[in-house]
């Protein structure tokens, strides 16, 4: 009997230092070395290289902030908002987090992380050339904008339930750094896989010379076709819009993953029917996306 009791005692006593050896939850997710702030940037040049890819040939902050603050300008539909604006790499990895106004506080907070989601997903869900071998996928691929999946994301639709596919990590976009570093070179988003599946205007895939795909552009901040337009223009002055020839929906080769406003009233109730399966709806002063740019 006593050696059982000792023997009780001694695997109490590992069993207690065990748990004293388990990092907490903040403990185990906080990297033995933390990643890489990428470094600010006046001439343009690429970002650090990212955790999993690199970021070069992606825009850098610099780079980022004066197409997106010049695209705000641009653009008179809408609501007249300052924005938010996030670049993914083709691995989903965030290389550069802006926002347009004079502080973090001149937009909307809750559209730092929509940028990002709409990064994310216009990079998740877009393909080029090298998309096709032994019979299957386009010759030149497939660029689909955020806000070419609306309607197909809605009951009935063709891709009902993809919007709750790939939830945002919230530790990668709020745990380190603090809210002071937002939309600077030491966003906490910065080198971290953000996530996020967003379904209305705002977000591009990012098309580099000889239409290769090597990114996406995440907008946020107005009406969601706004965000489109304004993303748009920001895709272009970044010199990104190398995608004449890609496949899309919009029915518009010249501009293959335009926003497309085909939705008409459903007579039975619910959400309206897209003519195509990938309308959007118009917005509060819908600007004409007809006469955005040609892509190259």
């Amino acid at each position: 009997m006593k050696r059982q009791s000792f023997v009780r005692m001694v695997v109490a006593a590992a069993t207690l230092a065990g748990l004293a050896s388990v990092p907490s939850r903040a403990a185990a997710q906080t990297p033995a070395t933390p990643p890489a702030t990428p470094p600010a940037s006046a001439t343009g040049s690429a970002p650090a290289a990212a955790s999993r890819g690199g970021c070069q040939g992606l825009p850098s902050h610099a780079a980022l902030k004066a197409a997106l603050v010049a695209a705000t300008q641009a653009e008179t539909s809408g609501l007249n908002n300052h924005m938010w604006a996030t670049v993914v790499n083709r691995d989903g990895i965030v290389c550069a987090v802006v926002f347009s106004g004079a502080t973090r506080a001149a937009q909307w907070p809750g559209s730092r992380v929509i940028s990002a989601q709409k990064a994310n997903t216009a990079n998740a869900f877009s393909l080029d050339a090298a998309s096709a071998s032994n019979g299957s996928g386009q010759a030149k691929g497939l660029a689909l904008s955020t806000a070419n999946l609306y309607s197909a994301v809605q009951p009935g639709g063709s891709l009902y339930g993809l919007q709750h596919s790939n939830p945002v990590d919230t530790d990668a976009a709020y745990e380190a750094g603090g809210s002071t570093a937002f939309g600077t070179t030491g966003d906490p988003m910065l080198n971290r896989a953000v996530g996020g599946v967003n379904v209305f205007g705002g977000g591009l895939g990012l098309y580099a010379s000889g239409a290769r795909l090597v990114g996406g552009v995440g907008v946020s901040g107005d009406t969601s076709c706004a965000d489109h337009n304004i993303a748009w223009r920001v895709r272009q002055a970044l010199n990104l819009d190398f995608l004449a020839g890609v496949g899309g929906v919009s029915g518009d080769a010249t501009r293959p993953d335009n926003i497309v406003f085909d939705i008409a009233d459903n007579a039975a109730g619910g959400s309206g029917i897209s003519k195509g399966g990938f309308g959007h709806p118009k917005c509060l002063n819908t600007g004409d996306a007809s006469t955005l740019p040609a892509v190259r």
